[in-house]
């Protein structure tokens, strides 16, 4: 005797009552199912979806104002390595004896000791924007006080 047999032998032998609440736990269960496995994910991302929505704009935006820097960037005219040179070392102005540069052919690298990370941040953005330099090599630490040691090379543009 298979089991499908022996449980429909066994259903036939049940009563009435019996029947009926065997349907009706079967009837939970499958419900309780439906509801771990379709309903409950598709609410929690119907709760989700607008704020992953108000974040994904906010990096859409980001993206686009990073576009727009990138496209600016590209659009200015070329410098010349004397010229990068020249507003490399007036970007290091701000941070005195803090900062010394060292200029190696196409090459340029500049020695921190204690800068802030603000100072730090303002500095590799003026050398992006005035200069036109990105660094190519960077090598910080944080010190005790919190604030940054260490080399970052840059590339001048070809001659």
């Amino acid at each position: 005797m298979s089991a499908l047999a022996g449980l429909q032998e066994r259903w036939r032998r049940a009563s009435p009552r019996e029947q009926r609440m065997l349907l009706l736990a079967v009837g939970v269960v499958l419900l309780a199912l439906l509801w771990w496995v379709a309903l409950s994910p598709a609410l929690k991302v119907l709760k989700t979806a607008p704020l992953q929505h108000l974040a994904l704009d906010a990096q859409n935006q980001h993206m686009q104002g990073l576009k727009a820097q990138a496209l600016a960037l590209r659009a200015q005219p070329l410098m010349s390595a004397e010229q990068a040179r020249s507003a490399l070392e007036a970007s290091l102005k701000p941070l005195g004896d803090s900062a010394q540069m060292v200029v190696q052919v196409d090459r340029v690298t500049v020695t921190l000791k204690a800068v802030a990370p603000d100072e730090l941040a303002q500095w590799l953005t003026t050398a992006r924007q005035d200069a036109r330099i990105v660094p190519a090599e960077a090598r910080l630490m944080r010190n005790a006080t919190g604030n940054w040691d260490g080399t970052v090379v840059l590339h001048l543009p070809a001659p």
